[in-house]
């Protein structure tokens, strides 16, 4: 623990907390001011963040700063639930785990023995491609209808997909990031499961798991509660940018979660008690190598990976988000903001650093 004195100290140098080496509880003081220290850019009236901190599936500190809505003043909390934009592929994911387990689909496959009409250049796409990102399939945000005035849902990204007769790669050869075949994964859990997607994902991982303020976001759902606004900074003002036309896509990004219901989903995936842990193992196995990207050496089954690391960023129209998880250390950070800027993994890292984690 003496090592980690000097480090508290500096961390916390706007703060005159003493952090007395011989006491955990101290340290543990210590590292949370730290870290709300660290935390600085989003204190105040402006948009702002939850931060959790989970070592060995227990709560060392959870906390929120600013403002969910700068028009009603409501304060961050960790009840507050933000869109998880990204964040929202390893829920997505697991659904289709689940569904395999309950033989219902297998992960090998064709996309097109559920998803039919696609073009030939899709032919030998599998479920497990799309989970990987190995399907080569193009981005569908690129490819948007002119004059587009609504919401895509997931169904509209299939059928701009059903349009374009190419792939970015033949499927199952390379690694590319997509969205399009999470969108098109939802739809496959709905046809298997017989239900739609926000319901299964309610009724078969998040209320199992007591994620009980945890949704898929669709227009005739539920209202989301303790919900914040996303925010953009425009010429020193913030203004409210909180739906784009791509906002309602569910499979690749339209969760919305709270520190304190992403704290329950941590703890399962720490010690698995609903969920096989074999099933959460497969999730969090190495599955395709990226190359180029920082401290991604592949991606799992929602997860991007890397040597003692697993996390996922989640990044959209006024919001920004990371799931960082060390599974050696037992150690899980949540970040989750409601403005557009800054990225917040480097903070989350600093943050760990903090709490036990190797230094990046």
């Amino acid at each position: 623990m003496r090592r980690l004195a000097p480090l508290l100290l500096a961390a916390a140098s706007a703060l005159t907390v003493p952090v007395h080496a011989h006491a955990s509880d101290d340290n543990d003081a210590a590292r949370r001011q730290a870290s709300d220290a660290l935390m600085a850019d989003y204190h105040g009236q402006s948009p702002g963040a939850a931060l959790l901190v989970l070592k060995h599936g227990q709560v060392l500190h959870a906390r929120g700063y600013g403002l969910a809505d700068l028009d009603t003043g409501q304060a961050v909390d960790t009840r507050t639930n933000f869109r998880l934009a990204s964040v929202s592929k390893q829920f997505t994911a697991m659904a289709v785990l689940l569904l395999a387990a309950d033989g219902s689909l297998q992960l090998d496959d064709p996309l097109a023995h559920w998803l039919p009409g696609l073009p030939p250049a899709t032919a030998s796409v599998t479920l497990r491609h799309l989970l990987v990102h190995a399907s080569g399939l193009v981005d569908y945000e690129d490819h948007l209808p002119v004059g587009l005035d609504k919401q895509l849902r997931d169904a509209d990204v299939l059928a701009i997909l059903r349009g374009q007769d190419r792939t970015y790669f033949p499927p199952g050869s390379g690694y590319r990031y997509s969205n399009s075949g999470y969108a098109l994964l939802a739809l496959v859990v709905e046809k298997a499961s017989g239900q739609a997607y926000a319901d299964f994902l309610r009724q078969r991982l998040f209320l199992p798991l007591g994620m009980n303020h945890t949704h898929a976001r669709t227009d005739d759902g539920p209202a989301i509660a303790f919900r914040a606004y996303g925010y953009r900074q425009l010429d020193g003002h913030w203004q409210r940018s909180d739906q784009s036309p791509t906002s309602a896509v569910l499979g690749d990004g339209g969760i919305y979660s709270s520190a304190e219901d992403l704290s329950r989903w941590l703890a399962e995936l720490d010690t698995p008690r609903v969920l096989p842990a074999a099933m959460v193992n497969q999730a969090l196995s190495a599955a395709n190598p990226v190359h180029g990207e920082a401290d991604v050496s592949h991606y799992g089954l929602g997860w991007r990976l890397h040597p003692g690391l697993a996390w996922h960023s989640g990044e959209s129209i006024g919001f920004r988000n990371v799931l960082i998880r060390f599974p050696e250390q037992r150690l899980d950070i949540v970040l989750l903001s409601n403005r557009d800027a800054p990225e917040p993994y480097a903070l989350a890292r600093r943050i760990a650093v903090l709490w036990g984690a190797p230094a990046p």
